[in-house]
């Protein structure tokens, strides 16, 4: 579980979520936010803007008074994660670990 008390760039939240959610299949909001390390009132806005690029999808299913909210990635948030975000993490690694690369 990632620390809370560290800041991370958005770009390692969204990596986060999507791993997590691909870990799991499918998770609650609660238990999305908990594996991620991640605060519900501070990073919704985050949760919402993948679902609205559909890098996850979002199912809600009530049960009696309750709306229980599940979470989902989609194909195309798997792609982005594996063809944008990792390249991205190799360039610019997490703990500000230089790295090496040939721009020739």
């Amino acid at each position: 579980m990632a620390d809370p008390k560290k800041y991370r760039d958005r770009i390692y939240i969204v990596k986060d979520i999507i791993l997590t959610l691909s870990e799991y299949g499918q998770l609650n909001q609660t238990s999305l936010f908990s594996f991620c390390g991640l605060n519900i009132t501070k990073h919704k806005q985050i949760l919402d803007n993948l679902e609205l690029n559909e890098m996850i999808q979002r199912i809600e299913t009530v049960e009696g008074k309750r709306t229980i909210t599940i979470f989902k990635v989609t194909q195309k948030g798997m792609v982005f994660c594996n063809e944008i975000i990792e390249p991205f993490e190799k360039l610019f690694p997490r703990g500000g670990r230089p790295s090496t690369f040939n721009l020739e």
